[in-house]
């Protein structure tokens, strides 16, 4: 694998993981990623429940699992520009589908 197809993976592995954590498709005041109370652990967990083969990207990937914790501990402000952001582009959109029910769940782990 490249260094660049590298880096893709690690950032859309990321971003589907920080957006999997919201049900629905816009950004709002009362969206659930944005007023997620998730901490990292129980994303993971709820992860490697849920999704164990994202779970496993992210997980042997420190850089992504470093941007999912920075979004974690972001400000609802932050959030939103990151949710804009990685919904604006293709890997974001893909993640997203798959991991939109951890929002949902990532509260009972």
């Amino acid at each position: 694998m490249s260094a660049l197809s590298s880096k893709k993976l690690l950032i859309a592995a990321a971003g589907g993981v920080a957006l999997s954590i919201a049900v629905g498709t816009g950004v709002a005041s009362a969206d659930p990623l944005i007023d997620t109370t998730c901490t990292y652990p129980q994303v993971v967990a709820a992860l490697n429940s849920e999704n164990p083969v994202l779970a496993e990207k992210l997980n042997g990937n420190p850089l992504a699992a470093a941007m999912v914790g920075n979004f974690l501990s972001a400000p609802p402000s932050e959030r939103a520009q990151l949710v804009q952001e990685y919904q604006a582009t293709s890997w974001g959109q893909k993640y997203f589908g798959q991991m939109a029910a951890i929002a949902g769940t990532c509260n009972n782990y």
